[in-house]
């Protein structure tokens, strides 16, 4: 057993896979069993997924991002990417930032980033690139683009995509980065321009579980991690995770306009409801937006559009029949015909109005 113990912790710690055929090849025989006993086998499994959760634990702390020591690179000063990358900058990292309109990130520039002219440049400077941008089409070029992130990344550095974005995409960027020597992880958020201010996003995260474990000194400042799995995982969670939020705020302003019609004082309905099984964090952080006429985007329309397309055409691929997703949809739809795809996801208020006819009263 002591033979089988070290043999096996050497061929892991080797990186060497054992052959999943026959597990009996690593073990010492006998004429009496060709096969060990289930108890050794058991016995082996188990240390060498001990070992290899050691050897990731000793990974991810020697790749362990350090303030100070770890250049950041950021791409997509918006709404939300600017207040994020800020949370770094006070916590002691360097940014090198970008963005395609470089007065959105002017903010940033005056508590010390440096500006770069493209997102290869920014990865030339940079050990972990992060990047927030608008749709797919975005994300592929900033990262695989002729002036994109992985041209300039060296061999060893990370790419974060917190866009959310195709699982599909996100899993070509992972191989086509490790092709290059590099580690890519999709790490979308939820939690809006609020989530982001505060640093309390839900963080996303596909892909190698040392490297999430590793960026955690990164990922802290911004909100909390979960790890979903390999690449692709965190943005499938995020569209399930906005099939969510889609058909709760359809919930949340349908309860508002029936409050309305039957009487209620809408404020009043909404306080009443907030403590109970109705209460979401959606209302929390729309509602009263709502009851002012406030359509401010924490997250605009035009991209929750996209991201319902992207979770309907996944729905399609799986088969998937959706209803409530589909009707959230050709509302947010309907806000974009009416050109208010510019406005906060809370603008869904002015599709049911106009469907019924109806104005829920502004309190300012």
């Amino acid at each position: 057993p002591l033979q089988t113990m070290s043999t096996q912790l050497c061929v892991s710690s080797l990186g060497i896979r054992p052959s999943t055929q026959n597990t009996a090849s690593y073990l010492p025989t006998s004429k009496k069993h060709s096969v060990p006993p289930r108890s050794r086998q058991l016995r082996t499994v188990s240390l060498t997924a001990t070992k290899a959760s050691v050897e990731q634990a000793d990974m991810a702390e020697i790749m362990k991002a350090r303030p100070g020591v770890t250049r950041v690179g950021w791409i997509g000063t918006g709404v939300m990417g600017s207040s994020m990358c800020g949370h770094l900058l006070a916590t002691g990292f360097s940014a090198t930032v970008f963005n395609r309109t470089m007065s959105k990130a002017q903010m940033l520039i005056d508590k010390g980033a440096v500006a770069a002219m493209t997102p290869k440049e920014v990865a030339e400077n940079s050990d972990v690139v992060f990047t927030i941008v608008g749709f797919p089409a975005d994300v592929r070029e900033t990262i695989l683009g002729e002036d994109g992130v992985l041209a300039g990344l060296k061999p060893g550095g990370i790419i974060v995509d917190m866009t959310t974005s195709d699982p599909s995409l996100a899993r070509e960027i992972a191989a086509l980065a490790e092709e290059k020597g590099c580690k890519a992880v999709d790490a979308p958020v939820s939690g809006g321009d609020i989530g982001a201010r505060n640093g309390k996003l839900s963080i996303m995260c596909g892909g190698d579980a040392a490297v999430v474990a590793a960026l955690g000194p990164l990922f802290a400042p911004m909100g909390q991690v979960t790890h979903l799995g390999g690449a692709g995982a965190g943005q499938s969670c995020k569209i399930a995770n906005q099939v969510t939020i889609a058909t709760t705020m359809v919930g949340l302003v349908e309860g508002m306009l029936y409050a309305h019609k039957a009487g209620l004082d809408v404020e009043q309905y909404l306080r009443a409801i907030s403590g109970g099984a109705a209460g979401s964090k959606s209302l929390d952080l729309y509602s009263a937006r709502i009851l002012k006429g406030d359509m401010a985007p924490g997250f605009m329309v035009k991209h929750f559009v996209k991201d319902l397309g992207i979770a309907v055409a996944e729905c399609q691929q799986m088969g998937l029949s959706l209803p409530g997703l589909a009707l959230a949809q050709s509302l947010y739809i309907s806000l974009a015909a009416h050109g208010e795809d510019a406005y906060g996801t809370q603008a869904l208020v002015r599709a049911l109005e106009r469907l019924n006819n109806t104005t829920l009263p502004t309190k300012l």
